[in-house]
């Protein structure tokens, strides 16, 4: 019997931040059961494994980018500076207030070289980033040119959450959305 009754959101939400701190092969489902305060039984209520959860979480986290990010970059009732700080800041709020890093960088390195769907969604994940950043910067630039940027951004901005990980501190990673700002300025 559940200890309480649990969303699909909120096992998410815990799984989320579970396989982020734990990594996916760390993370078992009575782990996720715990921190939802169900019983793990319970879980299988609402996913059919492990798996599905990961890929859930995956696909979670790519909503919420291309809603309050990746979206920004194709309004049209901002300026390009605007879009571009804009993208940058919701960017930087998002990974500033989000302990273990990037969902979707953490599990590229551990799993998608194992697994087909974790694969395909991580990597429309990151295409999606640099087509939305690569939109912006062709105000400036040419199509190729913006998307070898875009990419470089991208890269930048996932080694720098490792960094700031790694060394607890958010300095360098500050810089690698100043610099991409300074491209429209």
């Amino acid at each position: 019997m559940a200890r309480k009754k649990t969303s699909r959101e909120e096992i998410l939400k815990h799984s989320i931040k579970l396989f982020k701190l734990n990594g996916y092969y760390n993370t078992s489902m009575a782990n996720i059961a715990d921190a939802c305060g169900l019983i793990k039984g319970s879980i299988y209520h609402h996913f059919k494994s492990k798996e599905e959860i990961g890929l859930e979480s995956l696909k979670y986290i790519h909503k919420y980018f291309e809603e309050n990010i990746y979206s920004i970059a194709y309004r049209k009732d901002l300026s390009n500076l605007k879009r571009i700080e804009l993208f940058v800041k919701k960017t930087d709020d998002y990974f500033l207030h989000s302990e273990g890093g990037c969902l979707l960088g953490n599990l590229a390195l551990e799993v998608s070289s194992e697994n087909i769907l974790f694969k395909d969604e991580i990597r429309n994940y990151f295409l999606n980033w640099e087509k939305a950043l690569a939109h912006i910067l062709q105000v400036n630039y040419s199509e190729g040119k913006s998307i070898e940027l875009a990419k470089e951004y991208v890269a930048l901005t996932q080694g720098a959450i490792m960094m700031m990980t790694l060394y607890n501190s958010s300095e360098s990673y500050l810089k690698v959305g100043q610099k991409i700002i300074a491209l429209i300025k």
